[in-house]
């Protein structure tokens, strides 16, 4: 007699790479602030939300030299001082997506190697990691200050040397435009998702598998396309 048990759809990816802010974790808007004092703070014009949230992805120095143009060079150690202290004071408000840990443990289930490449600093993202229910859920990580900033490939490259998988079995899911064109520039597939800090009309030339409006819209895609 025939199972009734659906079928699992074979899997396509074998790693899967995920953006840290934005996509997994809710700190879009207290990352846009943070970068709008610190500007100010060292006498700089305020950016506007969307100048500062654009840069959200990229190395901490990148992206407050570009949402900062008429900020000396010379200031720019204190512009991330004083973004590092803005974030700290708030890091506490940031929490990760709804829905995040049932999606990640389904892919864990399914024996995906599951992976961060993100913008944030190597110290940055171990804080973050801390969290007891995050522990044993990532496989690697690649930061933008151990590696190089979005959307320069080396992150993927790295990661997809460290575990011997080739780039068409790898897939990187961001919310900007940084992430996706990393993962083009990596020759690796990419979904994006727009909840985070990019809008999504942005995404369409740097063509997506699909783009997510919703963690729980990602985690159904993963289900049958992943």
């Amino acid at each position: 007699m025939p199972s009734s048990r659906p079928l699992t759809p074979p899997r396509q990816f074998d790693l899967i790479a995920f953006d840290w802010d934005g996509t997994l974790f809710d700190s879009t808007a207290i990352i846009t602030r943070c970068i709008q004092l610190a500007v100010v703070d060292v006498g700089g014009r305020l950016p506007s939300e969307k100048d500062a949230a654009y840069v959200i992805g990229l190395g901490l120095m990148q992206a407050l030299a570009h949402a900062a143009p008429d900020v000396p060079v010379e200031k720019y150690p204190e512009l991330g001082a004083r973004y590092k202290h803005h974030y700290l004071t708030h890091q506490d408000d940031i929490s990760l997506f709804k829905g995040v840990l049932p999606m990640l443990a389904d892919l864990k289930a399914r024996n995906h190697v599951l992976t961060v490449a993100t913008g944030k600093s190597r110290r940055g993202l171990n804080d973050a990691l801390q969290a007891s229910e995050l522990k044993g859920l990532f496989d690697g990580s690649r930061t933008a200050d151990e590696t190089a900033g979005k959307p320069h490939p080396l992150m993927l490259q790295e990661l997809m040397q460290e575990f011997g998988v080739a780039p068409e079995r790898v897939l990187m899911v961001g919310d900007t435009t940084h992430d996706l064109q990393m993962a083009l520039n990596a020759g690796v597939p990419s979904v994006g998702v727009s909840y985070g800090a990019h809008e999504s009309d942005t995404f369409t030339r740097l063509n997506p598998l699909f783009v997510a409006h919703s963690v729980a819209d990602l985690h159904a895609w993963f289900l049958t396309h992943a």
